[in-house]
């Protein structure tokens, strides 16, 4: 069996191995109707391609630290989602599903950190895939099935947009539009504000001192439409902390959103 990605693993994946006929020639994938390890995900990181869709249902913030992600934020503390209950089931049916959610449990990943090549890999922790009787063959004899063929032509098309994503936080970072974020709700009859903070978002203000050219650039690239979405978004922030007191999540004190 090939060695396994060495660098640490992303949000949801516990595990990551190589996907290979030798080793998983008799594999199927399971498709789950619930999705328990969501009940406690409160914030996914979300491609630009998304940003259309995903500002309908989620506010979109940018995590804190030098390397920003876009995130949609599907619960203002760790460990709350309002979207999925504790055994995982959908509380609607309408929310957009961001695709790094669609991905899983699969991945493109390098398994050589000197080369460039990049291997499907699957997370194989969480009852997904194994050695089903049912559900989709990983393979057709010694050749990738169509299932896996068309799993990994969706993992590249989100490669693509990862390098697109990781363009547009370029220019925002290049030109200072990402400011640290604070968002202070005051429900009736507490006596103190709640207050998130360890998130960025992008300065209204600083967008408003951009240079002609540097917003003509952003149009023609199509990364000012992404700006407005990610600002039209945050007005939701409200909209999640109010799901939070209604399934009875809102923490005692003020607290932080933890990206």
């Amino acid at each position: 069996m090939a060695s396994k990605p060495s660098n640490a693993l992303p949000v949801l994946y516990n595990d990551l191995i190589p996907i290979s006929r030798h080793d998983h020639k008799n594999w199927r994938f399971r498709l789950q109707d619930k999705l328990p390890f969501m009940s406690d995900i409160h914030a996914i990181p979300l491609a630009v391609e998304e940003f259309a869709l995903a500002q309908r249902s989620f506010p979109i913030v940018f995590s804190a630290g030098p390397n920003p992600v876009p995130l949609a934020l599907m619960g203002l503390n760790d460990g709350i989602n309002v979207f999925f209950d504790e055994e995982g089931n959908p509380r609607e049916t309408h929310i957009y599903l961001p695709a790094y959610i669609r991905r899983y449990p699969f991945m493109l990943a390098k398994l050589n950190p000197d080369s460039e090549d990049m291997s499907l890999c699957v997370d194989p922790t969480r009852g997904m895939v194994g050695e089903f009787e049912d559900g989709e063959a990983l393979f057709d004899g010694d050749e990738p099935s169509e299932f896996t063929k068309n799993i990994l032509g969706f993992c590249e098309q989100f490669a693509v947009s990862a390098q697109r994503t990781t363009d547009f936080v370029a220019e925002l970072i290049e030109h200072k539009l990402l400011i640290d974020g604070e968002v202070a709700i005051q429900p009736k009859g507490a006596p103190q504000p709640y207050v998130y903070r360890s998130f960025q978002i992008i300065s209204e203000e600083r967008l408003q001192d951009l240079r002609g050219d540097v917003l003509r650039k952003m149009v023609k690239s199509g990364f000012l439409p992404l700006v407005y979405a990610h600002l039209m978004s945050l007005s939701l922030t409200q909209d999640i902390f109010e799901r939070q007191a209604i399934l009875g999540k809102i923490p005692p004190a003020s607290n932080t959103v933890q990206s």
